[in-house]
């Protein structure tokens, strides 16, 4: 899934080619809050980065992903395991996700969300935000599992 990575991330080079440092930043600083369970500074973070990204196709589908994050940030932030459904990648949105299947295979929607905007807002980070390389790169191989927990149903053999 290392290939796929690298494929997806040369895809998303294209639509997300830059951002001003400090919103590419508060990408990177709201998918590190939420990977080290920081969800208080996770969805504040969002909120931020929101509110610096521009109107675009490929920034909508962004902008989905952290509202997607920020939604589940405050669910763990008020311990509340359920998935909050109302959020969701539109069709249009879909074409900048990881991780696409057919409706009979995905077995949990909301997890299926909520790991989309996770490699969304990690590999757009990762791609914008030069201070933060170093810091996302340790993270890789999480994505590497995400990925491969999906390889199946994506038919990657």
């Amino acid at each position: 899934m290392e290939k796929y990575l690298d494929a997806y991330i040369g895809q998303m080079r294209a639509h997300y080619p830059k951002f001003p440092p400090e919103t590419a930043h508060e990408i990177a600083s709201a998918f590190l809050a939420f990977k080290f369970g920081l969800y208080e500074n996770a969805s504040r973070e969002c909120t931020h980065a929101i509110s610096l990204i521009p109107d675009s196709p490929a920034n909508a589908a962004l902008k989905k992903a952290l509202a997607i994050f920020r939604a589940n940030a405050e669910d763990r932030n008020n311990s509340q395991v359920t998935a909050d459904l109302s959020l969701t990648f539109t069709p249009a949105e879909h074409a900048y996700t990881a991780i696409n299947l057919s409706p009979e295979k995905i077995e949990d929607a909301g997890t299926l969300e909520l790991d989309n905007a996770l490699i969304l807002i990690y590999v757009v980070a990762l791609i914008t935000s030069e201070d933060d390389a170093e810091a996302l790169d340790e993270h890789r191989r999480m994505i590497v599992r995400l990925l491969n927990d999906y390889k199946k149903a994506m038919g990657i053999a």
